[in-house]
Protein backbone atom coordinates (compact mmCIF):
# COMPACT_ATOMS: atom_id res chain seq x y z
CA UNK A 1 0.00 0.00 0.00
CA UNK A 2 2.55 2.15 1.07
CA UNK A 3 4.39 1.41 -2.20
CA UNK A 4 1.32 2.67 -4.35
CA UNK A 5 0.68 5.67 -2.04
CA UNK A 6 4.83 6.64 -3.09
CA UNK A 7 4.05 6.24 -6.99
CA UNK A 8 1.06 8.07 -6.81
CA UNK A 9 3.41 10.85 -4.88
CA UNK A 10 5.75 10.97 -7.35
CA UNK A 11 3.41 10.77 -10.40
CA UNK A 12 2.04 13.95 -8.98
CA UNK A 13 5.39 15.27 -8.24
CA UNK A 14 5.53 15.07 -12.11
CA UNK A 15 2.65 16.15 -12.97
CA UNK A 16 3.45 19.81 -10.77
CA UNK A 17 6.66 20.06 -12.41
CA UNK A 18 4.87 18.95 -15.97
CA UNK A 19 2.65 22.48 -14.72
CA UNK A 20 5.47 24.88 -14.19
CA UNK A 21 7.68 24.19 -17.22
CA UNK A 22 4.23 25.10 -19.11
CA UNK A 23 3.58 28.03 -17.54
CA UNK A 24 7.14 29.02 -17.66
CA UNK A 25 6.98 28.45 -21.40
CA UNK A 26 3.44 30.31 -21.63
CA UNK A 27 4.58 33.35 -19.58
CA UNK A 28 8.54 33.66 -20.53
CA UNK A 29 9.39 31.81 -23.83
CA UNK A 30 6.36 32.03 -25.70
CA UNK A 31 4.88 34.97 -24.06
CA UNK A 32 5.87 37.92 -27.23
CA UNK A 33 4.27 35.63 -29.48
CA UNK A 34 0.84 35.31 -26.81
CA UNK A 35 0.90 39.25 -26.60
CA UNK A 36 1.29 39.87 -29.99
CA UNK A 37 -1.74 37.22 -31.29
CA UNK A 38 -4.74 39.69 -33.02
CA UNK A 39 -6.53 37.49 -30.76
CA UNK A 40 -5.38 38.53 -27.51
CA UNK A 41 -7.03 41.52 -26.14
CA UNK A 42 -5.45 41.87 -22.52
CA UNK A 43 -2.88 43.97 -23.97
CA UNK A 44 -5.40 46.90 -24.97
CA UNK A 45 -7.73 46.06 -22.15
CA UNK A 46 -4.71 46.57 -19.74
CA UNK A 47 -3.71 49.66 -21.99
CA UNK A 48 -7.22 51.43 -21.48
CA UNK A 49 -7.95 50.35 -18.17
CA UNK A 50 -6.49 53.72 -16.64
CA UNK A 51 -6.92 57.24 -17.71
CA UNK A 52 -3.91 58.30 -20.21
CA UNK A 53 -1.48 61.09 -19.00
CA UNK A 54 -2.66 64.77 -20.36
CA UNK A 55 -0.47 67.15 -22.87
CA UNK A 56 0.24 70.20 -21.09
CA UNK A 57 0.00 73.84 -23.03
CA UNK A 58 0.60 77.07 -20.44
CA UNK A 59 0.76 74.45 -17.62
CA UNK A 60 -3.04 73.50 -18.41
CA UNK A 61 -4.17 70.06 -19.99
CA UNK A 62 -5.58 69.93 -23.31
CA UNK A 63 -6.66 66.33 -23.24
CA UNK A 64 -7.92 64.40 -20.82
CA UNK A 65 -9.62 60.70 -20.48
CA UNK A 66 -13.48 59.80 -20.80
CA UNK A 67 -14.86 56.40 -18.59
CA UNK A 68 -17.09 54.58 -21.23
CA UNK A 69 -17.58 51.89 -18.59
CA UNK A 70 -16.80 49.63 -21.37
CA UNK A 71 -13.76 46.67 -21.84
CA UNK A 72 -11.57 49.45 -23.49
CA UNK A 73 -12.74 51.49 -20.43
CA UNK A 74 -11.27 54.97 -20.49
CA UNK A 75 -11.00 56.89 -24.08
CA UNK A 76 -9.44 60.04 -25.33
CA UNK A 77 -10.76 63.59 -24.77
CA UNK A 78 -9.28 66.74 -25.90
CA UNK A 79 -9.81 70.51 -25.01
CA UNK A 80 -9.77 72.27 -28.15
CA UNK A 81 -9.17 69.55 -29.91
CA UNK A 82 -8.99 71.27 -33.86
CA UNK A 83 -6.75 74.29 -32.06
CA UNK A 84 -4.11 71.77 -31.04
CA UNK A 85 -4.72 68.78 -33.06
CA UNK A 86 -1.24 69.30 -34.96
CA UNK A 87 0.42 69.39 -31.81
CA UNK A 88 -1.65 66.63 -30.11
CA UNK A 89 -2.15 64.50 -32.84
CA UNK A 90 -4.90 62.11 -32.21
CA UNK A 91 -4.95 58.70 -29.45
CA UNK A 92 -7.51 56.21 -31.35
CA UNK A 93 -8.27 52.71 -29.85
CA UNK A 94 -8.82 51.52 -33.65
CA UNK A 95 -5.99 53.43 -35.31
CA UNK A 96 -3.36 53.93 -32.93
CA UNK A 97 -1.58 57.66 -32.41
CA UNK A 98 -0.03 60.43 -34.23
CA UNK A 99 2.20 63.28 -32.91
CA UNK A 100 2.77 63.70 -29.84
CA UNK A 101 0.39 61.14 -28.72
CA UNK A 102 2.80 58.45 -30.50
CA UNK A 103 5.87 60.20 -29.37
CA UNK A 104 4.91 60.22 -26.06
CA UNK A 105 2.99 57.42 -26.06
CA UNK A 106 4.95 55.65 -23.25
CA UNK A 107 4.63 58.46 -20.67
CA UNK A 108 1.01 59.16 -21.30
CA UNK A 109 -0.13 55.38 -20.93
CA UNK A 110 2.82 54.69 -18.40
CA UNK A 111 4.76 52.03 -20.25
CA UNK A 112 8.01 53.98 -20.05
CA UNK A 113 10.24 52.06 -17.49
CA UNK A 114 11.27 55.59 -16.16
CA UNK A 115 7.72 56.09 -14.69
CA UNK A 116 7.74 52.47 -12.34
CA UNK A 117 8.82 53.37 -9.31
CA UNK A 118 10.01 49.26 -8.55
CA UNK A 119 10.55 48.06 -12.76
CA UNK A 120 11.21 44.54 -11.31
CA UNK A 121 7.80 43.67 -9.13
CA UNK A 122 5.98 45.29 -11.93
CA UNK A 123 7.10 43.18 -14.57
CA UNK A 124 6.40 40.17 -12.42
CA UNK A 125 3.15 41.61 -11.87
CA UNK A 126 2.46 42.99 -15.33
CA UNK A 127 1.60 46.19 -14.01
CA UNK A 128 1.35 49.49 -14.98
CA UNK A 129 2.41 53.03 -13.40
CA UNK A 130 -0.16 55.73 -14.16
CA UNK A 131 0.13 57.39 -17.21
CA UNK A 132 2.65 60.66 -17.04
CA UNK A 133 1.97 64.22 -18.40
CA UNK A 134 3.61 65.67 -21.83
CA UNK A 135 4.41 69.50 -21.18
CA UNK A 136 5.01 71.28 -24.50
CA UNK A 137 6.85 74.38 -24.98
CA UNK A 138 3.50 76.25 -27.01
CA UNK A 139 2.61 79.72 -26.10
CA UNK A 140 -1.44 79.28 -25.97
CA UNK A 141 -2.06 82.43 -26.82
CA UNK A 142 0.39 82.67 -29.63
CA UNK A 143 -1.53 79.19 -31.22
CA UNK A 144 -4.62 80.66 -30.73
CA UNK A 145 -3.31 84.44 -32.11
CA UNK A 146 -2.48 81.63 -35.72
CA UNK A 147 -5.48 79.71 -35.53
CA UNK A 148 -7.40 82.80 -35.47
CA UNK A 149 -5.79 84.70 -38.13
CA UNK A 150 -5.46 81.53 -40.58
CA UNK A 151 -9.33 81.40 -40.03
CA UNK A 152 -10.07 77.76 -41.73
CA UNK A 153 -7.99 79.23 -44.91
CA UNK A 154 -5.76 76.17 -45.82
CA UNK A 155 -2.26 77.16 -44.51
CA UNK A 156 0.04 77.23 -41.62
CA UNK A 157 2.20 78.57 -39.07
CA UNK A 158 4.97 78.21 -37.19
CA UNK A 159 7.25 80.33 -34.47
CA UNK A 160 9.75 79.57 -32.36
CA UNK A 161 11.89 81.53 -29.98
CA UNK A 162 14.99 82.47 -31.60
CA UNK A 163 17.83 81.98 -28.50
CA UNK A 164 16.43 78.54 -27.62
CA UNK A 165 14.40 76.95 -30.57
CA UNK A 166 11.38 76.40 -28.54
CA UNK A 167 8.31 75.88 -30.48
CA UNK A 168 5.48 78.60 -29.66
CA UNK A 169 3.11 77.79 -32.32
CA UNK A 170 2.28 75.13 -34.79
CA UNK A 171 -1.05 75.57 -36.60
CA UNK A 172 -2.36 73.89 -39.54
CA UNK A 173 -5.41 74.63 -41.52
CA UNK A 174 -8.27 73.70 -41.85
CA UNK A 175 -7.96 71.18 -38.94
CA UNK A 176 -10.45 68.48 -37.29
CA UNK A 177 -11.41 67.16 -33.84
CA UNK A 178 -9.46 64.17 -33.06
CA UNK A 179 -11.80 63.66 -29.95
CA UNK A 180 -13.98 61.80 -32.99
CA UNK A 181 -11.25 59.10 -33.89
CA UNK A 182 -10.95 58.26 -29.93
CA UNK A 183 -13.55 55.65 -29.66
CA UNK A 184 -13.73 52.23 -31.08
CA UNK A 185 -17.20 52.48 -32.12
CA UNK A 186 -19.29 53.02 -35.98
CA UNK A 187 -18.70 57.24 -35.17
CA UNK A 188 -14.93 56.65 -34.98
CA UNK A 189 -15.10 54.91 -38.82
CA UNK A 190 -17.37 57.36 -39.97
CA UNK A 191 -14.92 60.10 -38.80
CA UNK A 192 -12.25 58.49 -40.21
CA UNK A 193 -13.77 57.72 -43.78
CA UNK A 194 -14.74 61.50 -43.83
CA UNK A 195 -11.24 62.92 -42.93
CA UNK A 196 -9.69 61.00 -44.98
CA UNK A 197 -11.58 61.70 -47.85
CA UNK A 198 -12.02 65.47 -47.45
CA UNK A 199 -10.05 67.04 -49.98
CA UNK A 200 -8.56 69.99 -47.97
CA UNK A 201 -6.78 67.01 -46.01
CA UNK A 202 -7.36 68.03 -42.10
CA UNK A 203 -5.35 65.63 -40.76
CA UNK A 204 -2.61 66.68 -43.12
CA UNK A 205 0.15 68.58 -40.46
CA UNK A 206 0.88 71.71 -43.15
CA UNK A 207 3.75 73.11 -40.60
CA UNK A 208 5.98 70.25 -40.43
CA UNK A 209 4.29 67.78 -43.09
CA UNK A 210 4.09 69.80 -46.01
CA UNK A 211 7.02 71.68 -47.86
CA UNK A 212 6.12 74.23 -50.28
CA UNK A 213 8.09 76.22 -53.15
CA UNK A 214 8.85 79.25 -50.61
CA UNK A 215 9.07 82.23 -53.08
CA UNK A 216 11.00 85.46 -52.07
CA UNK A 217 11.23 84.19 -48.84
CA UNK A 218 14.31 82.25 -49.65
CA UNK A 219 15.87 85.48 -50.56
CA UNK A 220 16.83 86.05 -47.17
CA UNK A 221 19.20 82.22 -47.69
CA UNK A 222 20.75 83.63 -50.79
CA UNK A 223 21.10 87.11 -49.26
CA UNK A 224 22.90 85.37 -46.71
CA UNK A 225 25.00 83.57 -49.07
CA UNK A 226 25.95 86.07 -50.85
CA UNK A 227 27.07 88.42 -47.84
CA UNK A 228 29.29 85.66 -46.44
CA UNK A 229 30.97 85.24 -49.89
CA UNK A 230 31.60 88.64 -50.44
CA UNK A 231 29.80 88.87 -53.53
CA UNK A 232 28.02 91.56 -52.19
CA UNK A 233 30.11 94.06 -49.40
CA UNK A 234 28.29 97.49 -49.24
CA UNK A 235 24.05 96.92 -49.00
CA UNK A 236 24.12 100.36 -51.12
CA UNK A 237 25.79 99.99 -53.79
CA UNK A 238 24.23 99.37 -57.08
CA UNK A 239 24.67 96.06 -58.33
CA UNK A 240 25.05 94.93 -61.90
CA UNK A 241 21.84 93.34 -62.53
CA UNK A 242 19.62 93.98 -65.42
CA UNK A 243 15.79 94.00 -65.81
CA UNK A 244 14.34 91.61 -67.31
CA UNK A 245 17.43 89.35 -66.71
CA UNK A 246 17.80 86.33 -69.13
CA UNK A 247 18.53 82.96 -67.31
CA UNK A 248 21.60 81.70 -67.73
CA UNK A 249 22.00 79.85 -71.20
CA UNK A 250 18.17 80.48 -71.94
CA UNK A 251 16.02 82.68 -73.60
CA UNK A 252 14.00 83.00 -71.19
CA UNK A 253 13.16 86.21 -69.24
CA UNK A 254 12.91 86.87 -65.26
CA UNK A 255 10.79 89.31 -64.54
CA UNK A 256 9.77 91.77 -61.55
CA UNK A 257 6.39 92.65 -60.41
CA UNK A 258 7.45 96.47 -60.31
CA UNK A 259 9.31 98.80 -61.54
CA UNK A 260 12.92 100.13 -60.41
CA UNK A 261 14.91 97.03 -60.15
CA UNK A 262 17.60 97.15 -63.09
CA UNK A 263 20.98 97.39 -60.75
CA UNK A 264 19.28 97.96 -58.13
CA UNK A 265 21.25 97.79 -54.93
CA UNK A 266 20.39 95.07 -52.07
CA UNK A 267 18.84 97.00 -49.72
CA UNK A 268 16.00 98.07 -52.44
CA UNK A 269 16.43 94.70 -54.15
CA UNK A 270 15.44 93.27 -50.83
CA UNK A 271 12.99 95.55 -49.51
CA UNK A 272 11.38 95.59 -53.19
CA UNK A 273 11.39 91.83 -53.53
CA UNK A 274 13.40 92.29 -56.85
CA UNK A 275 13.85 88.49 -58.54
CA UNK A 276 15.92 89.54 -61.37
CA UNK A 277 18.49 91.09 -58.54
CA UNK A 278 18.55 87.55 -56.38
CA UNK A 279 18.35 85.25 -59.48
CA UNK A 280 21.45 86.77 -60.40
CA UNK A 281 23.12 87.01 -57.23
CA UNK A 282 22.41 83.13 -56.70
CA UNK A 283 24.13 82.58 -59.99
CA UNK A 284 27.44 84.58 -59.02
CA UNK A 285 27.84 83.08 -55.58
CA UNK A 286 27.50 80.18 -57.23
CA UNK A 287 25.79 76.22 -56.46
CA UNK A 288 28.44 75.35 -53.99
CA UNK A 289 28.00 78.84 -51.47
CA UNK A 290 24.25 78.41 -52.21
CA UNK A 291 24.14 75.04 -51.37
CA UNK A 292 26.34 75.24 -48.28
CA UNK A 293 24.36 78.13 -47.07
CA UNK A 294 21.40 76.07 -47.00
CA UNK A 295 22.02 73.19 -45.70
CA UNK A 296 23.52 75.50 -42.70
CA UNK A 297 20.27 76.83 -42.47
CA UNK A 298 18.64 73.28 -42.06
CA UNK A 299 17.65 72.28 -45.77
CA UNK A 300 18.72 68.47 -46.36
CA UNK A 301 18.32 67.76 -43.24
CA UNK A 302 16.23 64.37 -42.98
CA UNK A 303 16.73 64.05 -39.51
CA UNK A 304 14.68 67.02 -37.92
CA UNK A 305 12.61 65.55 -34.60
CA UNK A 306 10.72 68.38 -32.33
CA UNK A 307 9.95 65.53 -31.43
CA UNK A 308 8.14 63.97 -33.98
CA UNK A 309 9.44 63.79 -37.52
CA UNK A 310 9.81 66.85 -39.84
CA UNK A 311 9.60 66.86 -43.43
CA UNK A 312 12.87 67.28 -44.85
CA UNK A 313 13.35 70.81 -46.92
CA UNK A 314 15.49 70.58 -50.01
CA UNK A 315 17.55 72.78 -52.10
CA UNK A 316 18.62 71.15 -55.02
CA UNK A 317 22.45 69.60 -55.15
CA UNK A 318 22.98 69.67 -59.12
CA UNK A 319 21.40 72.60 -61.21
CA UNK A 320 22.77 74.23 -63.93
CA UNK A 321 23.26 78.18 -63.78
CA UNK A 322 19.13 79.06 -65.07
CA UNK A 323 18.09 76.38 -62.26
CA UNK A 324 20.70 78.17 -59.52
CA UNK A 325 19.15 81.47 -60.40
CA UNK A 326 15.21 80.04 -60.11
CA UNK A 327 16.37 78.14 -56.70
CA UNK A 328 17.73 81.23 -55.48
CA UNK A 329 14.38 82.97 -55.49
CA UNK A 330 12.48 80.24 -53.69
CA UNK A 331 11.48 78.14 -57.12
CA UNK A 332 12.22 75.80 -59.11
CA UNK A 333 13.06 72.43 -56.70
CA UNK A 334 13.56 74.27 -53.28
CA UNK A 335 10.86 73.32 -50.98
CA UNK A 336 10.28 74.20 -47.25
CA UNK A 337 8.19 73.39 -44.33
CA UNK A 338 6.97 76.45 -42.13
CA UNK A 339 9.09 75.61 -39.66
CA UNK A 340 11.84 75.60 -41.67
CA UNK A 341 11.27 78.59 -42.52
CA UNK A 342 10.63 80.23 -39.28
CA UNK A 343 14.26 78.59 -38.60
CA UNK A 344 15.34 80.99 -41.21
CA UNK A 345 13.94 83.69 -39.56
CA UNK A 346 15.29 82.82 -36.36
CA UNK A 347 18.72 82.34 -37.40
CA UNK A 348 19.03 86.41 -38.26
CA UNK A 349 17.16 87.14 -35.33
CA UNK A 350 20.27 85.33 -33.27
CA UNK A 351 23.45 86.26 -34.20
CA UNK A 352 23.39 83.34 -37.48
CA UNK A 353 22.90 80.40 -34.59
CA UNK A 354 19.70 78.28 -36.06
CA UNK A 355 18.94 76.49 -32.87
CA UNK A 356 17.17 72.67 -33.21
CA UNK A 357 13.46 73.12 -32.66
CA UNK A 358 11.84 71.16 -29.92
CA UNK A 359 8.07 71.15 -28.44
CA UNK A 360 8.35 69.47 -25.72
CA UNK A 361 9.62 70.87 -22.59
CA UNK A 362 9.73 68.00 -20.22
CA UNK A 363 7.43 64.69 -19.25
CA UNK A 364 6.68 64.41 -15.49
CA UNK A 365 4.56 61.76 -13.15
CA UNK A 366 1.24 62.02 -12.57
CA UNK A 367 2.22 64.17 -9.52
CA UNK A 368 4.22 66.22 -11.15
CA UNK A 369 8.02 65.06 -10.51
CA UNK A 370 9.63 65.36 -13.34
CA UNK A 371 10.81 62.59 -15.33
CA UNK A 372 12.67 64.26 -18.72
CA UNK A 373 13.92 67.33 -19.74
CA UNK A 374 14.78 68.64 -23.24
CA UNK A 375 18.05 69.64 -22.15
CA UNK A 376 20.90 71.43 -24.22
CA UNK A 377 20.05 71.82 -27.39
CA UNK A 378 22.46 71.39 -30.32
CA UNK A 379 22.81 74.58 -32.59
CA UNK A 380 25.38 75.58 -35.41
CA UNK A 381 25.90 78.61 -37.09
CA UNK A 382 24.35 79.96 -40.63
CA UNK A 383 26.17 82.46 -41.42
CA UNK A 384 28.62 85.31 -39.92
CA UNK A 385 27.43 86.96 -36.87
CA UNK A 386 27.89 90.68 -39.33
CA UNK A 387 26.16 88.77 -42.15
CA UNK A 388 23.35 88.65 -39.66
CA UNK A 389 23.05 92.34 -38.45
CA UNK A 390 22.72 93.13 -41.97
CA UNK A 391 20.11 91.06 -42.33
CA UNK A 392 18.08 92.56 -39.38
CA UNK A 393 18.78 95.52 -41.09
CA UNK A 394 17.56 94.92 -44.14
CA UNK A 395 14.44 92.72 -43.02
CA UNK A 396 13.62 95.63 -40.61
CA UNK A 397 13.61 98.04 -43.50
CA UNK A 398 10.68 95.70 -45.35
CA UNK A 399 8.75 96.30 -42.56
CA UNK A 400 9.40 99.82 -41.88
CA UNK A 401 8.86 100.95 -45.53
CA UNK A 402 8.63 98.14 -47.86
CA UNK A 403 6.60 95.17 -48.62
CA UNK A 404 6.01 94.17 -44.99
CA UNK A 405 3.98 97.53 -43.35
CA UNK A 406 1.35 95.20 -42.40
CA UNK A 407 3.75 93.06 -39.70
CA UNK A 408 4.42 96.60 -37.83
CA UNK A 409 3.90 96.73 -34.45
CA UNK A 410 3.81 99.90 -32.36
CA UNK A 411 6.75 99.67 -29.52
CA UNK A 412 8.96 96.74 -31.69
CA UNK A 413 11.75 96.41 -33.97
CA UNK A 414 10.06 93.75 -36.51
CA UNK A 415 11.97 92.25 -39.14
CA UNK A 416 10.42 90.41 -41.96
CA UNK A 417 9.91 89.03 -45.66
CA UNK A 418 7.10 88.63 -48.01
CA UNK A 419 7.31 85.90 -50.34
CA UNK A 420 4.59 84.91 -53.14
CA UNK A 421 5.38 81.81 -54.57
CA UNK A 422 4.30 80.42 -58.30
CA UNK A 423 3.41 76.36 -58.39
CA UNK A 424 1.82 74.20 -60.81
CA UNK A 425 1.78 73.60 -64.22
CA UNK A 426 3.03 76.45 -66.03
CA UNK A 427 2.61 77.94 -62.56
CA UNK A 428 -1.12 77.98 -63.27
CA UNK A 429 -2.05 77.22 -59.46
CA UNK A 430 -2.96 79.69 -57.40
CA UNK A 431 -0.14 81.67 -55.51
CA UNK A 432 1.25 80.70 -51.98
CA UNK A 433 1.68 83.96 -49.67
CA UNK A 434 4.33 83.99 -47.54
CA UNK A 435 5.82 86.05 -44.44
CA UNK A 436 8.79 85.54 -42.18
CA UNK A 437 9.40 87.87 -39.52
CA UNK A 438 11.25 88.09 -35.74
CA UNK A 439 10.14 90.47 -33.38
CA UNK A 440 11.29 91.99 -29.88
CA UNK A 441 9.84 94.95 -27.96
CA UNK A 442 12.08 98.03 -27.55
CA UNK A 443 13.30 97.01 -23.93
CA UNK A 444 14.01 93.55 -24.94
CA UNK A 445 17.98 92.87 -25.50
CA UNK A 446 17.16 90.30 -28.06
CA UNK A 447 14.46 89.30 -30.00
CA UNK A 448 11.83 86.86 -28.86
CA UNK A 449 9.98 85.13 -31.39
CA UNK A 450 10.20 84.30 -35.20
CA UNK A 451 7.50 82.98 -37.23
CA UNK A 452 6.46 82.23 -40.80
CA UNK A 453 3.38 81.78 -42.24
CA UNK A 454 1.84 80.29 -45.26
CA UNK A 455 -1.26 81.13 -46.86
CA UNK A 456 -2.61 78.02 -49.86
CA UNK A 457 -5.75 79.72 -50.35
CA UNK A 458 -5.92 83.12 -50.89
CA UNK A 459 -9.32 83.80 -51.59
CA UNK A 460 -8.64 86.85 -54.11
CA UNK A 461 -7.66 88.10 -57.41
CA UNK A 462 -4.57 86.50 -58.14
CA UNK A 463 -3.17 89.65 -58.84
CA UNK A 464 -4.10 90.62 -55.14
CA UNK A 465 -2.38 87.59 -53.79
CA UNK A 466 0.59 88.96 -52.03
CA UNK A 467 2.76 87.73 -48.18
CA UNK A 468 2.41 91.36 -47.07
CA UNK A 469 -1.44 92.06 -47.75
CA UNK A 470 -2.24 87.98 -46.66
CA UNK A 471 0.27 86.69 -44.26
CA UNK A 472 1.58 89.40 -42.64
CA UNK A 473 -0.77 90.22 -40.49
CA UNK A 474 -1.33 86.67 -39.34
CA UNK A 475 2.20 86.84 -38.14
CA UNK A 476 1.98 90.12 -36.53
CA UNK A 477 -1.06 88.64 -34.57
CA UNK A 478 1.66 85.90 -33.51
CA UNK A 479 4.14 88.01 -32.53
CA UNK A 480 2.05 90.44 -30.74
CA UNK A 481 0.36 88.02 -28.83
CA UNK A 482 4.48 86.47 -27.58
CA UNK A 483 5.52 89.94 -26.74
CA UNK A 484 2.57 90.43 -25.11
Amino acid sequence: MTRHIRRAAAFCALLLAALLVNAARVQVVRSEAYDGNPANRRAAISRYAQPRGDILVGGVPVTGSRDTGEQLRYERTYLDGPLYAPVTGFASQVYGTTFLEHSGDGVLSGSDPLLASFPLWDDVTRGRPAGGDVVTTLNPRAQRAAFEGLDGRKGAVAAVEPSTGRVLALVSSPSYDPAALSGNDARAERAWARLGGDPDRPMLNRAVRQTYPPGSTFKVVTAAAALDAGVITDLDAATDSPAPYRLPGTRTRLTNEGDGCEDAPLRDAFEWSCNTVFAKLGVDTGLARMTRTAQAFGFNDLDVRIPFAVAPSTFDTSLDRAQLALSSIGQYNTRATPLQMAMVSAAVADGGQVRTPYLVERTTRRGGATVSTAGSRPSRQAMLPSTARRLRELMTDVVREGTGVNAAIPGAIVGGKTGTAQHGLGNAGIPYAWFVSWAQDVRDMEPRVAVAVVVEDGSARRGDITGGGMAAPIARAVMEAVLD
